[in-house]
């Protein structure tokens, strides 16, 4: 009987959403994994100011962490939103449900919450250790060695970039390989400002059940609740030009503004001017690149490999199925590491340029169209038809948000949905213009 082979030595650059839930898979597949952050400990330190965007955590990424015994104790402090609360200049809010049912819910969960409970779950898995203060500023990947920033190095046998849209891991692969890496990252003429609407009375200053948006046609703001009562509200914004961040420097100017175009939120941001002014405006952008994994040793996953805008509320639940997909490959292909990188990417990219597509369609719709009453006719009978129908008329938001279904297998799904309902909708109207005729040649 041959002896057992000795599993790899697994670096993973990011502590992160992705690093931590990856750290989580590989320890439980008996790997030895060493997790370099860049940053101090965050469950000490806490989160950076301005920068979390809290996640729309909905059936993919909650598959994940079901897998790995974690979804209970992460849903419980996460508040589920069944619905857009929309709040129109000059009308009354009107919420509209996600689902046929009204029952089905994507949930609210601060960024720095899961996190943290993801670092705790990596650091109790036997062979997880973490290493924060670690910006990774070297990488050789042939030799399989890394160096950071304190001059320090390590060496492992696998090295995965987990470390996030502005992946250090991806520019070191870039310069290694030259030609034969490309990278893309097509930035929006848009940022985004978080603001923080306060508990109100001790409770919460609007409806905790929903996603609440203010369109306003080229811009928009977006507000989540918080389990201490608060919302985190989100400004998406141009970056340029009239009504940009750009553009209000001054207390007065942000009041005006808010004054004319969220008039309702003057009041339930007592300190709006200081929150406008301390919290950073960041970066909406798509990231892709190729390919994910070189020698069959060094990949790429999570934002590292395909970032995406956050419109559709998928960025962490797809970089969470990506997890899940490797661990699949790696059951697959008998942990054989330089099988199951080239098979991770190739059952991930179709995906991920799925759902990049589909995020960056879904501003639109959030910041142009949610407010326009064809818009609500057309999700009326959007529902209608999954009600005649189900099973077989399906929503793209039901497919992507409350299924594991393939993103990729979504968009065409929804493409014939679409073209069959154009169909009838013509050969309908053909029978209408014949009924017509007849009756006028009577």
């Amino acid at each position: 009987m041959s002896p057992q082979k000795e599993k790899a030595h697994v670096a993973v650059v990011g502590a992160g959403l992705t690093g931590g839930l990856l750290a989580c898979y590989l320890g439980r597949r008996g790997y030895r994994v060493d997790v370099y952050e860049r940053r101090p400990d965050p469950r000490v330190t806490g989160a950076e100011r301005g920068r979390s965007i809290n996640l729309a955590l909905s059936e993919r990424g909650i598959d994940a962490l079901r897998r790995i015994g974690l979804a209970d104790e992460v849903l419980a402090d996460a508040l589920p939103m069944r619905g857009r609360m929309v709040h129109p200049l000059g009308g009354a809010p009107n919420f509209q449900p996600y689902s046929i049912s009204g029952d089905r819910a994507i949930n609210s969960i601060g960024r720095g919450a899961l996190n943290n409970a993801l670092l705790d779950a990596a650091a109790a898995t036997p062979g997880v250790t973490i290493h924060f203060d670690h910006p990774l500023t070297e990488l050789d990947p042939e030799a399989g060695t890394l160096g950071f920033a304190d001059g320090s190095q390590a060496k492992a046998d696998i090295i995965l970039g987990a470390d996030g849209a502005g992946s250090a891991t991806r520019g070191l692969l870039l310069a290694y390989a030259g030609d034969a890496f490309d990278e893309e990252v097509s930035f929006l003429d848009y940022g985004y400002k978080e603001l923080t609407i306060p508990a109100r009375d001790g409770g919460f200053a609007l409806d905790p059940g929903a996603l609440h948006i203010w369109p306003r046609g080229t811009s928009m703001m977006i507000a989540l609740p918080n389990p201490d009562g608060s919302f985190t509200g989100t400004l998406f914004w141009p970056n340029g030009g009239t009504g940009s961040f750009a553009s209000l420097g001054s207390p007065a100017a942000v009041e005006r503004h808010f004054r004319k175009n969220y008039p309702d939120l003057l009041e339930l941001i007592p300190d709006l001017p200081g929150d406008f002014r301390h919290n950073p405006v960041g970066l909406l952008g798509t990231v892709r690149c190729g390919p994910w994994q070189m020698l069959g040793k060094v990949a790429l996953i999570g934002d590292a490999a395909h970032a995406i805008v956050p419109f559709y509320g998928q960025g962490a639940n797809a970089a969470f199925e990506d997890v899940v997909e490797l661990d699949r490959c790696l059951e697959a292909t008998g942990d054989d590491w330089p099988a199951a990188l080239p098979l991770y990417e190739q059952n991930r990219r179709e995906n991920s340029e799925a759902i990049a597509e589909m995020a960056l369609a879904n501003f639109v719709e959030m910041r142009d169209k949610v407010a326009d009453p064809l818009f609500k006719l057309g999700k009326r009978v959007e529902h209608t038809l999954e009600r005649l129908l189900p099973g077989v008329y399906v929503s793209r938001y039901e497919l992507v948000s409350f299924s594991t279904t393939p993103y990729a297998t979504v968009r065409r799904r929804v493409r014939r949905q679409h073209q069959a309902l154009a169909a009838v909708a013509a050969a309908a109207g053909v029978a209408a213009a014949a009924l017509i005729a007849k009756a006028v040649r009577r």
